[in-house]
């Protein structure tokens, strides 16, 4: 590897280890360690929390599930490649886990002789070390009881497997390798025959390894952009872009089992629920959108050889099961780019609402973008019309104090009729209170607008109770037009399940029986119209759990009923179901927090 690239690859690892001491002291991670050995680094963002979160879970959860199913052996040992200034021995040290283990960890030698200093310089690291009286030399530096640190460049495998030999590394007993974000940034000829070493070399050898895929979607050439920026490409990714073609790399190289998850799976189904809710709780969060995104760009893989029995670690841990049977697509809807003038640059946005004035007229309001060279919450409203050539984009602003409108995401917004238009709810902030109720009467035919014809009126109505991210659907019940509020989220309740209908267009309160077995409480959902009802699709439930589940809200002579529909296939549980008509995910604009990959 090239001093320059070697170097760059060097600051990926510094960057991640005070993301990961971040995480801790936040309480994601119950790990004093870090702090010592990645010293003092600023806060990181919540989305940055939880990706460093989920990352340290899944690698924590194989390698105990390793230790425990090796545990009859009177040895095992850890191999873990490109450690960094990962704590895992200190930790599994501390709680009494390696009786019988040693871990290696291996490095560039620069990065070995920093961490070095830092466990000499630590009383209590260097407690934990001890002294297994072998003097450190050549590419040992630092030889313990149970412990070895070697400075050696992982591309370089005769080397590899020569400073290993010598630092007393065991080919006949139970060894597991450990790989998170390493192997990736190695040529694909050289991390290939490193996987393919391990199976040969070893007797009784297991592979964890966590690793980015899906290069070719939106976010993952994003994400691929990310790393060439700093100059350490995913030169593998390419090659092996999915989780099948990395099973078939493991099993084309000597590994007969091979097992791997995303990390949406992983969260869902091998992680408790109070443990869900335990990380939901520790700050606040609203960037569910981001947060699947990125766990769906990253994966945990087991691979064994030699283990009896077979070592899945994580087929076993399974809190839930995986859904099962084929998808299959319905339909297909044409799609093309719409031609469009530059005033439309401000719609490139996320967590905004668009509502269908009448035909070929769109009206967006809200959401998190960049207006005046500068990212945050949008104040401009943009109304699109269709035009002979493509679409044309009208925008206004309100400047005055009493006309702001508390700019928002997350809410919903109705057409009422004569150019009235509603907007319910919504959130500043993931910590601020939902937002109350907006009634927007729009110009007639002004082109373009002027925002003094623009009039903006505060609804004051209990209920509903403040929140975001819920669904507002157009019903109707003996002749009249309802508007049927339900779920979302609040800064108190982390998903709601109530619902409230108003009357339109005077929006007061009405008492309308509703019969039958609720919904899940859920938030982030689709909503539609249907049949004089609403139906309820998808979305996140109690404690983040992606749902699939459809419910029928119909009509009937004296209420509604809620009846739940099932579909074949199922339904693939996902959130984010109320989909924009414009616009898109943090890619386009950034996120609130400014997320970052690992």
């Amino acid at each position: 590897m090239g001093r320059a690239r070697g170097s760059a690859v060097r600051g990926t690892g510094g960057s991640s280890a005070v993301s990961k001491a971040s995480a801790a002291a936040r309480g994601y991670v119950h790990d004093r360690f870090l702090g010592l050995l990645a010293g003092p680094g600023r806060r990181r963002a919540p989305l940055v929390h939880r990706g460093y979160y989920i990352r340290a879970r899944a690698v924590d959860h194989g390698v105990q599930d390793f230790l425990l199913k090796t545990q009859s052996h009177p040895r095992t040992q850890i191999l873990s490649l490109g450690a960094g200034f990962d704590s895992l021995f200190f930790r599994l040290k501390d709680l009494g886990l390696l009786p019988r283990a040693v871990v290696f960890e291996v490095d560039f030698p620069e990065v070995a002789r920093q961490k070095a200093a830092q466990i000499r310089r630590n009383e209590e690291l260097s407690a934990l070390v001890g002294d297994d009286g072998r003097e450190g030399s050549g590419s040992v530096a630092v030889s313990g009881e149970g412990f070895r640190l070697l400075g050696v460049d992982l591309s370089e495998l005769p080397r590899l497997d020569e400073a290993l030999e010598e630092a007393g590394l065991d080919p006949g007993i139970p060894t597991l390798f450990l790989a998170e974000v390493v192997l990736t940034y190695m040529e694909t000829t050289r991390s290939d025959a490193l996987i393919q070493w391990a199976a040969e070399r070893f007797s009784q050898a297991s592979f964890l390894l966590y690793e980015q895929m899906h290069p070719g979607d939106p976010f993952g050439l994003v994400m691929q952009q990310h790393f060439k920026q700093l100059n350490s490409a995913l030169r593998s990714l390419g090659t092996y872009p999915d989780r099948e073609a990395q099973q078939r790399r493991f099993l084309s190289q000597g590994w007969t089992e091979c097992s791997i998850l995303d990390m949406n799976e992983f969260f869902t189904l091998c992680t408790p629920e109070e443990e869900q809710q335990r990380v939901e709780a520790l700050e606040p969060f609203d960037e569910y959108e981001e947060w699947h995104l990125k766990c769906s760009h990253y994966f945990i893989l087991a691979a064994s050889k030699g283990m009896e029995p077979p070592w899945t670690p994580f087929l076993a841990g399974m809190t839930a099961s995986p859904r099962e049977g084929p998808t299959r697509v319905a339909g297909r809807v044409p799609a093309a780019p719409c031609p469009s003038n530059s005033d439309t640059l401000g719609l490139r946005r996320y967590g905004h609402r668009s509502v269908l004035l009448k035909p070929n007229v769109v009206l967006t309001t809200g959401g998190f973008g960049e207006e005046d060279g500068q990212h945050g919450r949008v104040r401009t409203f943009h109304l699109l019309e269709k035009v002979e050539g493509g679409w044309r984009a009208n925008s206004v602003r309100h400047e005055k104090p009493e006309m702001r409108w508390g700019e928002r995401l997350y809410h919903s917004v109705s057409h009422l009729g004569d150019n009235l238009v509603l907007l319910v709810g919504g959130r500043r902030s993931p910590s601020s209170a939902g937002l109350g109720m907006v009634r927007m009467k729009l110009p007639g035919t002004s082109d373009p607008w002027d925002p003094s014809e623009v009039a903006l009126e505060p609804v004051n109505l209990e209920p509903p109770s403040p929140r975001w991210r819920h669904s507002a659907t157009q019903v109707t019940f003996q002749g009249k037009r309802l508007l049927f509020l339900y779920g979302g989220r609040s800064a108190t309740e982390p998903v709601l399940g109530d619902w409230c209908f108003l009357t339109l267009p005077e929006l007061s309160c009405a008492a309308v029986p509703v019969e039958g077995p609720m919904p899940e409480r859920r938030h982030s959902h689709g909503a539609c119209s249907w049949a004089g009802g609403a139906l309820i699709t998808g979305g996140l439930g109690a404690a983040e759990k992606p749902l699939g589940s459809i419910f029928f809200l119909k009509k009937l002579e004296d209420g509604f009923r809620w009846r739940p529909i099932q579909t074949h296939p199922p339904l693939v549980p996902r959130p984010g179901e109320e989909n924009e008509l414009l616009g898109g995910n943090w890619l386009d604009g950034g996120s609130e927090s400014g997320g970052r990959w690992s």
